[in-house]
């Protein structure tokens, strides 16, 4: 084994690489991952693309907060996450996501734990790319708390660039099931603040200022999205010693109906909170 194996990599994993999904659909295939792993099947590690561009809401987040007749009029979908957090806009190419799902008792009961076992990858792959990215070590406080990537830094989950002035790169979050976790996260390749605040209802932030805080790997090194994908690919595969994989028709089958009666409902989708 060598320095980038992780602790788990005595169990059988599979890397699902990258396939484009709706958001309902790529919150569903999370969903199923975990029933998988929770009932003995494999572990999973995949790499995702959201066709078309998706705002995806945190578990608690107020439909309010999103410019509905926007995203209709541009065709942007609009899903809701199982965990928490702000909105996030994965635009097609701009965005790069990854899930991993394990049964909960491999995984560390502390929380700051478990983020830092399983953001190893993640920080790897940006490593191999030239990106000098780490877990986040400043505060800063939150300009538009509905926005994920405005709101405050966090040092468990959040991914910088810089050290002065860290700004965020990656957003990573945990839904944390009885028997299976989940983490998923996105990786920024192209920012878009422009396309990304539009999806708020008044966001009261500019561009500019929306660029003082995030930034993509396309502003750090000179790589095309096709090898950022496969340097996480290759991160994550070597991280749990994986064997490529696929979804099972049986999955692929679950998903679709959980897509359709759950994530792409309004009852879920607009719900508001508690």
């Amino acid at each position: 084994m060598d320095g980038n194996t992780g602790p788990l990599a005595d169990r059988e994993w599979r890397l699902i690489r990258e396939e484009a999904w709706s958001g309902p659909m790529n919150m569903a295939l999370d969903e199923i991952a975990a029933e998988t792993a929770a009932d003995g099947g494999p572990r999973t590690l995949r790499v995702y693309r959201w066709a078309p561009s998706t705002l995806s809401l945190g578990y608690q987040q107020d439909p309010a907060t999103v410019d509905w007749a926007h995203c209709e009029r541009e065709g942007i979908g609009v899903t809701r996450r199982q965990t928490g957090g702000g909105g996030i806009y994965h635009d097609t190419d701009g965005d790069i996501s990854y899930s991993i799902v394990a049964p909960s008792d491999e995984l560390p009961s502390d929380l700051l734990d478990s983020y830092h076992l399983l953001c190893r990858p993640v920080l790897d792959a940006f490593d191999r790319l030239g990106v000098s990215a780490h877990v986040a070590e400043t505060e800063r406080p939150a300009l538009y708390p509905p926005a994920c990537y405005l709101r405050e830094l966090h040092p468990a989950h959040d991914v910088v660039v810089g050290t002065e002035t860290e700004r965020k790169v990656s957003g990573n979050a945990q839904h944390r099931r009885t028997n299976a976790i989940v983490q998923h996260g996105s990786l920024t390749y192209s920012a878009s603040p422009a396309r990304h605040l539009a999806v708020f209802d008044d966001p009261g932030v500019n561009p500019e200022t929306f660029r003082e805080r995030v930034t993509g790997i396309d502003d750090h090194a000179d790589v095309t999205r096709s090898e950022a994908v496969e340097s996480l690919e290759s991160a994550l595969r070597e991280w749990a010693d994986a064997d490529e994989g696929s979804w099972t028709d049986d999955e692929l089958a679950r998903a679709r109906e959980r897509a359709s009666e759950k994530y792409a409902s309004d009852e879920w989708t607009r719900r508001r909170p508690g």
